[in-house]
């Protein structure tokens, strides 16, 4: 039997699904067991089921989930906290969750999700692996910047941007490019986004 769960080391609330449930709400890490979901805009508005804003949290216990030291937990009236998660949840209250909030990359004036693009560019048979970051630009604000560990005899960039926009809207594609030979994901397997922008800035 195999059982997925999300959760905060903070404790807010536990999400459960079960492999059976999975099948009938692919991509979801479950519903909460404990705790409640509550999924808003960047004004703080309520979303409806289906949409995508941030990911909102609330235990039900009077005693706080954590105690920070040297940082403020994001939290708003009524018990609410934050670990910086966007997604939505369905009809039946499972939820999906896409990118972290500070990842995502305002261009042009459209909200870009990096993991969209790192998807389908991952499905490119050149690409071992990618990271997608936003870098400042004059025009748009920001610019969609891929980094891409691949052999750098076989990248073709105008190969890829082909094949990209057969899978994604034009707004979304890379501006730049760079290719690396070292890995992009650490022991954990996560994309440190923040990490490789500062880098680069």
């Amino acid at each position: 039997k195999i059982v997925e769960l999300y959760g905060g080391t903070e404790g807010q609330l536990a999400c459960v699904i079960s492999g059976v449930e999975w099948l009938e709400h692919r991509g979801s890490v479950g519903r909460p067991m404990t705790g409640e979901i509550m999924i808003c805009d960047e004004a703080g508005t309520e979303l409806p089921v289906g949409e995508d804003g941030e990911v909102w949290l609330r235990s039900g216990r009077d005693t706080p989930t954590y105690t920070y030291i040297g940082a403020e937990a994001r939290q708003r009236d009524g018990g609410w906290e934050s670990l910086g998660d966007n997604g939505h949840v369905d009809a039946d209250r499972y939820l999906y969750l896409g990118d972290r909030v500070g990842d995502m990359i305002l261009s042009g004036g459209a909200n870009i999700y990096p993991a969209e693009v790192e998807a389908a560019l991952q499905e490119h048979p050149s690409i071992e692996s990618c990271a997608v970051i936003g870098l400042p630009d004059e025009d748009f604000g920001n610019r969609v910047h891929a980094i891409v560990q691949a052999d750098p005899a076989a990248f073709d960039q105008d190969d890829v941007l082909a094949f990209l926009a057969e899978r994604l809207v034009r707004y979304k594609l890379p501006r730049t490019f760079e290719v690396v030979d070292e890995p992009l994901r650490d022991d954990a397997g996560k994309v440190r986004r923040g990490e490789l922008k500062a880098k680069r800035l």
